[in-house]
C-alpha cells in the first residue's frame, strides 16, 4: 500500500506500507510479516517486523527481538530486545515529571552540600 494513514484507533499493520503513518494518540504494532518505509507518529510503536524510517512515540518504542529498524528514534522510554536490529539515533524525550524530580534531585543534593557547608 502506497499512501499515508491516520487514524484515530490503535493499529496492527502485517503488510507492505510506503508513506506515512500518523496515530497521534494511540499505539501501531508492526507485524512480524510487515514492511514499512514510514515516518511514524503514535502514541506507542511496537514493532516486530521491519521499519525504515524515523519514529517518534510520545510514550514508548518497543523494538523485539526479530525486528529490524534503521531510521532515527524519539520517544520517552525505549526498549530493544537481544537480537534486534537497529541503526540510527535515539532520542529521550523528558517528560514533565521526570524533568522536575531531577530538578528536585539536583535541588534536595545543592541543598544537601550548603547544610553539609553550615556545619
Amino acid at each position: 500500500m502506497k499512501g499515508r494513514i491516520s487514524g484515530d484507533e490503535d493499529l496492527q499493520i502485517d503488510g507492505k506500507v510506503e508513506g506515512p503513518v500518523s496515530l497521534q494518540n494511540h499505539k501501531l504494532i508492526v507485524g512480524r510479516s510487515a514492511q514499512l518505509s514510514s515516518e511514524i507518529v503514535a502514541r506507542e510503536i511496537v514493532i516486530h517486523g521491519k521499519v525504515n524510517g524515523n519514529l517518534n512515540a510520545r510514550d514508548r518504542v518497543e523494538i523485539n527481538k526479530d525486528a529490524s529498524v534503521m531510521g532515527d528514534l524519539h520517544t520517552s522510554r525505549i526498549m530493544i530486545e537481544d537480537g534486534a536490529y537497529f541503526k540510527g539515533t535515539i532520542e529521550i524525550k523528558r517528560t514533565n515529571a521526570a524533568a522536575s524530580s531531577s530538578s528536585d534531585a539536583e535541588l534536595e543534593s545543592s541543598l544537601g552540600l550548603v547544610a553539609a557547608k553550615a556545619e
